[in-house]
């Protein structure tokens, strides 16, 4: 049913080098008959494992949030590469990398008219500091650039800008945690806050990453909750004067060591060969980094973990790599590519879990640079895997998919896929406070494993490589 759809959706354009794929597809053995067993052997692995859920219990509990920088994050490196060894993995290296260094120090909002009331805030990933005395200033509120732009430096001059801008999804929305204190200083603003970028809040603001522009003087950047914001629209809406005090003594301190964490499972025939995956094991320093992105280093570690355990070796070498410093600049991901070198030519494939661990429903996959007629025998191929993950309603792979982890690989060619949830929950929690073990369903977690365990072992193990 699924593949019908597929080829109905498919471009006119697309016609001969579809025949050429399917052809060339349908002349290898079936992938689904080669790895029934094997499969069902994992899933049954999976749904019944203790071992992954305790691994990140001790990550959420024990280590906690992992800002790039922190002390926090080094125990995390630590104790990943000491429990890899102690569990046999091969090759267990953490190369060095050097990562931002933000420190959000002490910072506070307060409404101080027409009325007295707290603010609840997080500033942004490497914002400025206020003076040490802090600002006051009147607020004036924007819904979008446009509107910005329509006050002009008079109104803006002087005052601090609150983009309370609705949720319109996450691509959309984060642009103005993104830019937003460019575009408001070029207007005069002394500093700027932004609604936090979630669909649902219980007050609890959200923090990530922001930039500067060097040509543009920069001003303290700050998120707030949606009540806060929405309150403080309202009572512009209502024709009042809206003053705040804000102080924030972030500050950014030299780039700092840390390293990223690599561990394999060598292949039995071409260990040459390499099928990565994994999840970055830096987080925000508010709440736990359950979400993001401590179930997917555990998820991907454990999916190898059960490979090991069932004696199921592939034909080609499984690399885990838990990158560091995602969050705050993506330098791990960056040191990666430049570690493997000319290696990259074998890499196979690349798996990255950074979506949440709520119930998984397949992947996307891409082939970045590729003819039609390759996309289209690697999204074949990639379906005839899905087929192995119906039975736990994972099964969906779709044309698209990667992650900021694998991206500089994927623009060099190697087929990437991206982990997919039903997303229903992932950014209420996001960069948050309540970003904690407790938001995890075991149960969830544990088709996150099987998931990730059958995709990455038959990509290894396949005859051909995906695409091939």
């Amino acid at each position: 049913m699924r593949r019908r759809t597929f080829l109905s959706s498919l471009p006119a354009g697309w016609t001969a080098a579809l025949a050429t794929a399917t052809a060339r597809a349908q002349s290898a053995p079936a992938i689904p008959a080669l790895y029934h067993d094997a499969a069902s052997r994992l899933i049954g692995a999976a749904l019944t494992d203790e071992g992954g859920w305790r691994k990140l219990e001790y990550l959420c509990d024990r280590i906690g949030n992992r800002i790039a920088g922190s002390a926090s994050l080094e125990r995390a490196v630590e104790w990943a590469a000491s429990e890899l060894r102690r569990e046999g993995f091969d090759n267990v290296q953490t190369p060095p990398v050097k990562v931002p260094h933000w420190v959000r120090g002490e910072e506070s909002a307060r409404l101080l008219a027409p009325v007295e009331a707290p603010v609840f805030m997080l500033g942004l990933g490497g914002s400025i500091a206020t003076p040490p005395e802090g600002i006051t200033a009147e607020v004036v509120a924007v819904s979008n650039y446009d509107e910005l732009e329509a006050l002009g430096a008079d109104r803006v001059r002087g005052r601090i800008v609150l983009y309370n801008v609705p949720w319109q999804g996450y691509g959309r929305t984060v642009q103005y945690r993104s830019t937003g204190a460019i575009r408001a200083a070029k207007l005069g603003a002394v500093a700027s806050l932004v609604r936090s970028v979630t669909p649902l809040s219980l007050r609890d603001p959200h923090t990530g990453a922001m930039q500067y522009d060097p040509a543009v003087p920069p001003i303290p950047h700050a998120a707030v909750s949606v009540e806060d914001a929405l309150r403080i629209g309202r009572l512009i809406d209502a024709g009042n004067t809206v003053r705040l005090y804000l102080k924030m003594s972030a500050e950014t301190l030299p780039d700092a060591d840390s390293a990223n964490v690599i561990a394999e499972l060598p292949g039995r025939e071409t260990p040459g060969e390499i099928v990565l995956l994994g999840g970055h094991i830096d987080s925000w320093d508010v709440g736990q980094g359950a979400q993001d992105d401590g179930c997917g280093i555990v998820a991907c570690w454990q999916a190898v973990v059960l490979m090991k355990q069932l004696g199921l070796v592939p034909r080609r070498t499984v690399r885990l790599v838990f990158w560091t410093d995602e969050e705050h600049g993506g330098s791990g991901a960056t040191a990666y590519r430049k570690w493997v070198g000319d290696a990259l030519k074998n890499h196979v494939a690349a798996i990255e879990m950074d979506s949440g661990a709520e119930r998984p429903i397949g992947f996307g996959c891409s082939v970045v640079g590729a003819s039609d007629e390759v996309m289209n025998r690697a999204l074949l191929r990639a379906k005839q895997i899905g087929t192995l993950l119906d039975g736990i309603g994972a099964g969906e792979i779709s044309k698209g998919g990667g992650g900021a982890d694998i991206g500089p690989l994927m623009r060099e060619g190697v087929p990437g896929f991206g982990h997919r949830t039903v997303g229903q929950r992932y950014f209420e929690w996001h960069h948050s406070q309540a970003d904690t073990l407790d938001k995890i369903d075991p149960r969830d977690f544990r088709l996150n494993v099987a998931s990730l365990a059958v995709l990455a072992y038959v990509l290894a193990d396949m005859p051909g490589r995906i695409d091939s």
